[in-house]
């Protein structure tokens, strides 16, 4: 028997839970390079470059730096947003008149997905900002663009509260929203169209296609994200890098700075690690919701 919606509802957000954290164990390094590439396009030849150079000025350390709030954030983000995911579902079948146990489609899932982005963002906005910074830290005080750094999660977090207030926390929340909506749509749809495909040629249920098959289809959805919102996260990388400078200017008007100033290539600075990580981290954080979830869903079999 289907379980009653609240425990639905926990099942998923606990899954998302599980999810999230694999993605960031299996990808932190990757992610602390994108952030740095992205707030300092000029300092970094490359990929290698940015990740060498921080190991010989940091050590190991310095590839890890934020891997606290980027557990939380990823934990946060993944919970809403799958626990958010099947009730979006829930929502569509509802608004297309189909009975609750219908099956939906790969673009209807997406929409799904897409909508359910909107509350991730709430709780992925705050915690991400404090990641971003500690990522960048080192950079900007080498550069000279503060005075002192913060390299914990609490002295960043006193910072901003003492500094912005509560306010402060959901800077970069509209390019979030605007990365996270179109982003989350390519996402699920990718992951689902490739379950599908999967499927198909093996003549099984989506939920039996295996382990490899569903990594590679999370990896998939991972990069199809990626390159189609990548200006947008370099966007919300550097808003939420810079205003630890003070007030920071809008999407829009930094989004325009940099096309302008540095170049259209500066939007997609850091793209390279970001599309290594994909694979493997979106790989993991499916894999991850995909087995938890059954597990939990099989002790309602009836």
């Amino acid at each position: 028997m289907a379980p009653h919606p609240v425990v639905q509802a926990v099942i998923d957000l606990s899954a998302g839970a599980i999810g999230g954290a694999a993605c960031v164990f299996s990808g932190q390094p990757l992610d602390t390079a994108k952030v740095k590439m992205q707030t300092f396009p000029n300092m970094y030849r490359g990929f290698i470059h940015c990740v060498t150079s921080t190991y010989k000025q940091v050590g190991l350390r310095g590839l890890y730096q934020g891997t606290s709030p980027a557990l939380m954030a990823n934990i946060a983000e993944n919970s809403v947003l799958f626990m958010s995911y099947g009730f979006c579902q829930q929502v569509i079948r509802f608004t297309a008149g189909l009975p609750n146990e219908a099956v939906l489609s790969d673009v209807q899932k997406a929409c799904a997905g897409s909508i359910a982005s909107i509350f991730s963002s709430l709780v992925l906005c705050p915690t991400e900002l404090v990641k971003c910074r500690l990522q960048a830290m080192y950079e900007m005080e080498a550069s000279g663009k503060i005075a002192k750094s913060h390299n914990t999660v609490w002295s960043v977090m006193r910072s901003i509260m003492s500094a912005e207030g509560p306010r402060g926390f959901f800077q970069g929340l509209t390019p979030t929203i605007a990365r996270e909506v179109p982003g989350y749509f390519c996402f699920f749809g990718a992951y689902e169209l490739c379950r599908t495909t999967f499927a198909d040629y093996m003549k099984c249920e989506k939920d039996d296609i295996g382990v490899l098959p569903i990594m590679f289809s999370g990896g998939l959805g991972g990069a199809c994200l990626w390159l189609v919102v990548y200006p947008m996260d370099c966007v919300k990388s550097r808003i939420q890098v810079m205003s630890m400078m003070g007030k920071q200017a809008g999407f829009f008007k930094t989004f325009m700075t940099i096309a302008r100033t540095e170049g259209v290539r500066a939007l997609y600075s850091g793209l390279t690690p970001t599309m290594v990580r994909t694979f493997p981290a979106n790989g993991a954080l499916f894999l991850g919701y995909e087995a938890s979830r059954k597990l939990m869903m099989k002790q309602f079999d009836s």
